[in-house]
């Protein structure tokens, strides 16, 4: 029998007129997310490629090495090449609202999502949850970003609860229509997109959203979202309601490990440290880096040493929150031992996503910048609902998120 809801509110999703690659473009034109890479980074990614997206989402690669990465120039900047884009053309607007189906493999594993408009709405009444606190500063940037170019370039990340039926639409529509992009990236990441211009399709996707999908849940892009919600009220234009979006299923969704590394001792000497970890942890030395294989399992390296940490019973509580590894080692080792009050603000504290491997762990320690490096396991999906679901914030840099988006493959006009 059909799955049939009886929420009070519903989730509201909208097709949209993508500006998006001439497909001959689309593989120079995608570019990895803006707040994954530094400027410098940045630079040296799109060197050679006048194609490169970066060149609007990190316009500050074609201007002075001096100049402030949120100058007004910057933003300006941003607006000048998006219209050179349009202009030459590389960009172009479809003709009609649509859904998009975006699909990654990444090691043989495949991640689809549908790419729409989400509401900000939505967001203002608690329907789209959140897990993370936000930074005012990069809140300002995307606002500067966004009401400068008219265009909300990065991608925010949904995720929601399975719902059979928009499983099978979206993977009947792939079985049976060609895609517009299909493109392997140089760090190996397959991306392939398909546009859903049936309008009997759209009408059925948007109403198993209003009917079956109570809440959705960021994932990736706590900032973006928070940024076009102040839009909205800026802007003078229906489209500044909305937000660009991709939404995975939740069994869609792997989460990487999110690390961890320390300047510094908090003044104690090794064999101090290790008298206070054992109060809380059962500590043995391991031949070769350590990744957790299960929940409250770490690994530690230090003084060119691994070690496996595995937290006693009665150091944590089994609530949504108090239940996750990293809160489990903010508790008992970062604040009492290493003096790290506050993940978000502490310079000595500095995050590791997954994607770089335990290597980098070890060269961050080895260069003698950093003292010690943890390995966690990764949060799940579920835990990252139920923190949702309970209004609780996650530490920060909790989840990592694998393969990521890429920005100019699909962009959201909120000006014309």
């Amino acid at each position: 029998m059909p799955f049939k809801a009886t929420f009070k509110n519903m989730i509201s999703i909208s097709p949209f007129k993508a500006l998006r690659p001439e497909p001959q473009f689309a593989k120079q034109i995608a570019s990895r997310p803006y707040d994954v890479l530094t400027t410098k980074e940045a630079k040296v990614e799109a060197e050679g490629n006048p194609y490169s997206f970066l060149h609007i989402t990190r316009s500050e690669i074609d201007l002075p090495a001096n100049t402030g990465i949120h100058s007004t120039q910057v933003y300006e900047k941003a607006k000048e090449n998006l219209d050179a884009f349009i202009s030459r053309p590389i960009l172009f607007s479809e003709s009609k609202p649509c859904y998009y189906i975006y699909q990654l493999i990444m090691d043989g594993r495949p991640q689809t999502g549908l790419v729409c408009c989400s509401s900000v709405t939505d967001y203002e009444e608690g329907l789209i949850k959140k897990h993370e606190l936000t930074r005012p500063e990069k809140e300002q940037d995307r606002v500067n970003h966004i009401k400068t170019t008219g265009a909300q370039t990065g991608n925010v990340f949904l995720a929601f609860r399975d719902i059979n039926e928009l499983n099978d639409l979206m993977d009947n529509w792939k079985k049976t229509k060609s895609p517009v992009y299909n493109f392997t990236a140089d760090d190996g990441i397959q991306h392939s997109i398909w546009v859903v211009s049936d309008e009997k399709i759209i009408d059925r996707i948007t109403e198993i959203f209003k009917t079956q999908v109570e809440y959705t849940y960021i994932a990736d892009g706590h900032h973006r979202v928070a940024s076009a919600a102040k839009i909205k009220y800026m802007v003078d234009n229906e489209e500044a309601g909305h937000f660009l979006s991709t939404l995975f299923p939740a069994s869609e969704l792997k989460i990487m490990d999110y690390n961890r590394v320390v300047k510094d001792l908090n003044g104690m000497t090794e064999e101090e440290f290790f008298d206070k970890i054992n109060k809380n942890f059962s500590v043995s030395k391991v031949s070769n880096a350590f990744s957790p294989q299960e929940p409250h399992e770490f690994g530690m390296y230090l003084n060119n040493t691994w070690y496996q940490l595995n937290a006693l019973e009665g150091t944590y509580s089994t609530s949504p929150l108090g239940v996750l590894d990293i809160t489990i080692l903010q508790n008992n080792l970062l604040e009492p031992l290493l003096g790290i009050k506050d993940q978000r603000t502490d310079n000595r504290i500095d995050f590791i996503g997954g994607i770089r491997g335990l290597g980098e762990l070890e060269e961050r320690v080895n260069s003698k910048e950093w003292e010690v490096a943890f390995s966690l396991y990764p949060v799940t999906i579920e835990q990252l609902f139920d923190i949702a679901d309970t209004n609780n914030i996650m530490p920060p840099k909790s989840t990592w998120f694998e393969p990521k988006l890429r920005d100019g493959l699909l962009t959201h006009l909120i000006s014309t």
